[in-house]
């Protein structure tokens, strides 16, 4: 397939994480965190972060926010303001994907957030810049669990495991199938790996799974399905492994939410001024266990936060 119609279609023909050049945050719309006014899209292809809902339907009241970003290089992001977009969300718990750095190399500004004393960091050991995750929490968690317990998996720092009082949070990076569907036999065997960590905890209690799942899971998922279908992100192999891990009694809580809204994109590639004609594809998730779905109060896309080709979504619970 030609360059331009990949590019035309919001998704690089490599991995999709290109060169960073992102606009700077400008004030905020009233009663939300600093962020770029979202301009007009072509077609009218719009999507509006609307107001949070702070309540379940039987009127319990929103007790634990969780957030998470893709922010594409986590020194980069910090530049770009990403910290004060965390003071402003204060979510209870932060998580953060494809961090490329080490402890080590995390800039002292985001060591130092007094409101998240607790920090957790998990980064490639095969390959230096690449991949990673972290976990930020105000409170401290009960335990705390880095990868899936499978070495052929783990060393590329994609997963932690917090374990709070009422449900396991997770955080995941999950491999791209990459240029040319290169990585799709790892990418099937990874989230066959994965159900089955995922499984294992929901055997001791609920969970909230989040982060970039690299995947779309249906048409209303990506701005051009028609041409993506054997784009890495949207191929069949993927779309049924989403399947599969809602299969084990996990619920997509945007789409449960607003199963026919369209244009609700979390990721735009940097080429072709794709986030400014809202050319995207939904790439990040929050999911959690069914039994927590009563207890769900809101799953929010902030898609006019800038500051990486992702944008950072948050979930409302009242736990």
């Amino acid at each position: 397939q030609p360059l331009g119609a990949l590019v035309s279609d919001g998704r690089s023909l490599v991995d999709p994480k290109m060169p960073k050049r992102r606009r700077e945050e400008t004030d905020p719309p009233t009663g939300q965190p600093k962020a770029e006014p979202a301009p007009p899209a072509e077609g009218g292809a719009t999507f509006v972060d609307t107001p949070d809902q702070l309540t379940t339907g039987d009127g319990q009241e929103s007790s634990l926010k969780i957030s998470s970003w893709n922010v594409d290089g986590l020194r980069a992001w910090v530049k770009k303001n990403g910290l004060e977009w965390v003071g402003l969300e204060s979510p209870d718990v932060l998580c953060l994907q494809e961090i490329k750095c080490t402890e080590k190399q995390v800039p002292a500004a985001m060591k130092e957030m007094v409101d998240y004393p607790h920090q957790y960091w998990s980064s490639s050991r095969s390959k230096e810049g690449y991949s990673g995750v972290a976990i930020l929490c105000k409170a401290e968690p009960l335990n705390v669990t880095y990868g899936i317990g499978v070495e052929e998996h783990d060393g590329e720092g994609r997963l932690i495991t917090v374990e709070l009082e009422k449900c396991f949070v997770v955080t995941v990076y999950v491999p791209n199938s990459g240029r040319g569907l290169v990585r799709l036999d790892y990418r099937q065997t990874w989230d066959q790996a994965l159900r089955e960590y995922l499984e294992g905890l929901q055997s001791q209690k609920p969970l909230v799974l989040c982060g970039d799942l690299n995947v779309a899971h249906n048409d209303i998922d990506l701005k051009n399905p028609k041409t993506n279908r054997k784009s890495a992100g949207f191929t069949p192999q993927e779309r049924q492994g989403l399947d599969q891990l809602l299969g084990l009694g996990l619920v997509d809580t945007f789409r449960h939410l607003h199963p026919g809204l369209p244009h609700a994109y979390t990721f735009w590639t940097y080429m072709g001024n794709c986030r400014a004609k809202n050319v995207g594809w939904r790439l990040d998730y929050l999911l959690l266990s069914q039994s927590l779905l009563p207890r769900l109060c809101d799953s929010k896309i902030r898609s006019t936060i800038m500051g990486s080709d992702h944008c950072p979504v948050t979930l409302l619970l009242a736990l």
